[in-house]
């Protein structure tokens, strides 16, 4: 039996091969009609012949035909022969005719019968299934059919993919059907094709290329010469792994470090420039990111363009929530830092309770547009997903906006006369209240955008803010108070360094070591990477 199944199989292979890859493209879609009719015949191999004639038809009914046949939906009406598929629902049988798709409700149990197959033909069906998908001229559909035949490749299917090879543009498909070939040739007895497939093993990252490399090197039937070359591309893919893995690491650390940095700028604006310790900054993030929540509540039909339009919102949102505070409360506590933490730690627990107050104490959905998922794939063992590579370029777009703000304009000229001098700046006409008021919003501004990013990326909730707090500080610390260019340093540089100790250490303890570090370090430069004399706030 075993014997007659291989036959059979190897012998509708190769009619199909021979048909698929004709040069005269012979269509039989008129004769549709007639070749399923076949289908019905109890003899296995008029309907082997059929089957066998249907893959050469260019109708996209074969390919739903053969699936149908494979998952054994496939049925005929008895009295009519219409040929169709099968669904049972909850309260009702529905048939749907192959020809004109026409769906039939009102049909008895007894009324219709299933099309039969045996082991040989549905092992037939699904070498041609493979054969049309390899040749389909929609390139995701190869590119899946390609790739599930990894796992197992065929050699009854080598012939199809030497013409595939041959044809395809498609790099990325082209690329896998280069290896599914080599996973074949590597056992081969022919020791050209057998060096031409370790040579594309070995420089294929794909998972497949190394557990077939694995099975070799630990085989005992194979050849010394196999498990040499095994062994050696092995040492060869590992070597690229670790390069990948560490550009991977860098990428995620930098991803990591411009999350730092949006969170950390905006304080190093209000506690580095200033001189306010201010533990409402994170409570600003929050509104941020709240605010992200409610433009998207507001334009339900538009989330792509919902994160535009929420950046500059959450930034006025935010700044003016800021200046409110400066107003109201920081003005009078210049020159006490302690009063000034105490006072906005008050505040960040009022607004963390209004928050509770108006959206509930659970957390908030906010939807990643479209446009920010998925991933850019380098290659097999590489790729960069789209939401963390666009919070880089947004990081680095608002560090180099508030860089042109303060050395570009003249409120940052302004800025900078009343943290240099006060006094003297008040006698030149520039009205320090106002600019104090501004640089605050300012800080809370960049902190609500920074809450817009992370939005996308982790939970909206009442207390998303205390995550970041802690960090930020470390951040503007490290860098040098007051210090923009080095709060970027130190963001990126403790992101890098988080996501290396990881690994090895765990997210916790990685956090505790660079916490460790960041002490040691002020010990020996208390101003940080890049010292700069803050504002001393003068009466």
């Amino acid at each position: 039996m075993i014997t007659f199944l291989r036959n059979g199989l190897t012998r509708s292979c190769q009619i199909a091969c021979m048909m698929l890859l004709a040069v005269s493209q012979v269509t039989f879609a008129d004769q549709f009609d007639e070749i399923t009719q076949k289908l019905l015949d109890k003899d296995f191999d008029v309907k082997a012949a059929a089957i066998d004639e249907l893959a050469v038809i260019e109708d996209e009914r074969v390919r739903a035909l053969f699936e149908g046949l494979t998952e054994s939906t496939v049925y005929y009406i008895k009295k009519t022969n219409q040929i169709g598929y099968y669904q049972l629902d909850e309260k009702s049988v529905t048939f749907t005719t192959l020809l004109e798709g026409e769906v039939i409700d009102d049909l008895s149990k007894r009324s219709y019968k299933k099309i039969t197959t045996n082991n040989a033909l549905r092992g037939q069906i699904k070498l041609h299934l493979a054969a049309l998908n390899i040749l389909s001229k929609e390139a995701d559909v190869r590119l899946t059919a390609i790739d599930s035949m990894l796992k197992s490749p065929d050699p009854l299917l080598l012939d199809i993919l030497i013409k595939a090879q041959k044809i395809e543009q498609n790099r990325k498909v082209k690329a896998l059907i280069e290896l599914n070939i080599a996973l074949i040739h590597v056992e081969s007895e022919n020791e050209t094709e057998r060096n031409v497939a370790y040579k594309v093993l070995s420089e294929s990252l794909h998972e497949a290329a190394r557990i077939k490399l694995t099975e070799i090197k630990d085989s005992e039937t194979q050849s010394s010469e196999n498990i040499k070359f095994a062994t050696k591309a092995l040492l060869k893919i590992e070597d690229k792994l670790k390069y990948l893995k560490f550009t991977e690491n860098v990428f995620f650390g930098l991803s990591a470090g411009s999350v730092l940095l949006l969170s950390a700028i905006g304080l190093a604006i209000t506690f580095g420039v200033m001189g306010v310790i201010n533990m409402a900054h994170g409570e600003m993030i929050m509104i941020g990111a709240y605010t992200t929540y409610v433009v998207q509540l507001l334009m339900p039909d538009h989330i792509a363009l919902s994160i535009v339009v929420a950046i500059p919102t959450a930034f006025l949102v935010s700044g003016l929530i800021g200046v409110i505070i400066e107003r109201g409360i920081i003005q009078f506590l210049y020159g006490r830092p302690l009063e000034t933490l105490l006072a906005t730690f008050g505040v960040s627990l009022f607004l963390q309770q209004a928050v509770r107050s108006i959206f509930s104490a659970l957390n908030m959905p906010v939807i990643t547009p479209d446009w920010m998922s998925g991933s850019i794939e380098i290659n097999d063992a590489l790729s960069f997903t789209f939401n963390r590579l666009y919070i880089i370029i947004f990081a680095l777009m608002v560090f180099i906006g508030l860089l042109i703000i303060l050395k570009r304009t003249f409120f940052g000229l302004q800025m900078r006369a009343v943290t240099q001098n006060r006094k003297m700046a008040r006698s030149m006409g520039i009205r320090s209240n106002w600019v104090d008021a501004m640089t605050f919003g300012l800080g809370s501004g960049i902190a609500g955008i920074a809450g817009v990013a992370l939005s996308t990326i982790t939970n909206v909730g009442p207390d998303m803010g205390q995550a970041y707090i802690i960090d930020s500080f470390m951040v503007v610390v490290f860098g040098g108070v007051g210090n923009l260019w080095g709060t970027f340093v130190a963001a990126m540089s403790l992101g890098v360094a988080n996501k290396f100790i990881e690994p090895f250490a765990g997210a916790v303890l990685a956090k505790i070591i660079i916490l460790v570090f960041i002490i040691m370090f002020i010990q020996k430069r208390p101003r940080g990477l890049f010292a700069l004399k803050g504002r001393s706030v003068e009466g």
